[in-house]
């Protein structure tokens, strides 16, 4: 069964370092790494995606100047830059690398630099915009979110429901939310009679956001509660009035 997704504008760079190991770098050859605030690491710890890029550059009579963008996709489909600055202006002339959070620091630390005011200085164009990273639809809690996918799928009982393809790309979830789509549990029919209907959103590592829908409901013959999940809210309403009106 082919299921309808989302796709992220944000698309990662083909590389073989993962998010970490891009921060892990530059952190490792930034003098000032530990001016960095502790809120600001904490976030990047989520990463799902990483693009860097030239920003600007300063070259004058043996001394240069380069700042670079650093830009990080988060779990919670936010992005985070990190701005560097790379200059050979101390004695020596060996490189130095700065790390910074915002461009006004970025602009300051700049200044201070031994550079001639005349110099040339080019700037290149914004090739990744903070805005091209969309806001995802939910609020994603990155908690064992596979595992989660993955018990889902185990418990629906529905012979339709979301198959292999589906799962494995559940298995690279790294985030999920819950929510129910009725105000409460709607009741029908038979004395008892339940049923509730929850979107299972999904966080894949690559940005794309996947939905499941859980009907859970008691017309069995039994009584007892029931899951099916299937791939699309209509699907799922669908079922529900299918359960319903089989009940006398």
């Amino acid at each position: 069964m082919s299921v309808p997704y989302e796709t992220a504008a944000y698309e990662p760079r083909e590389s073989p370092e993962s998010p970490e190991e891009h921060l892990a770098r530059l952190l490792g050859r930034a003098l000032n790494s530990f001016e960095l605030p502790d809120e600001a690491i904490r976030r990047l710890d989520c990463a799902l995606a990483y693009d860097g890029s030239l920003h600007s550059a300063h070259h004058s009579a043996g001394l240069h100047r380069e700042t670079y963008r650093h830009t990080w996709l988060l779990a919670d489909g936010s992005a985070l830059t990190l701005w560097e600055l790379v200059h050979n202006t101390a004695p020596g002339n060996e490189p130095q690398h700065e790390v910074y959070v915002d461009e006004e620091e970025l602009r300051t630390a700049t200044a201070r630099l031994p550079l001639p005011a005349d110099a040339p200085d080019f700037e290149l164009p914004v090739l990744v915009q903070l805005s091209s990273v969309p806001e995802t639809r939910h609020a994603y809690t990155p908690d064992d979110s596979a595992d989660h996918a993955r018990r889902l799928l185990r418990r629906a009982e529905n012979g339709d429901r979301p198959g292999a393809e589906v799962a494995s790309r559940l298995a690279t979830a790294s985030g999920h939310q819950i929510t129910q789509a009725f105000g409460r549990p709607c009741r029908a029919g038979r004395a008892g009679l339940c049923f509730a209907l929850y979107e299972h959103a999904f966080l894949l590592s690559d940005g794309v956001e996947i939905s499941l829908w859980e009907v859970e409901h008691t017309a069995t013959p039994d009584g007892r509660h029931m899951c099916e999940v299937y791939a699309t809210e209509d699907a799922a309403r669908d079922a529900m009035e299918r359960r319903a009106a089989q009940v006398p």
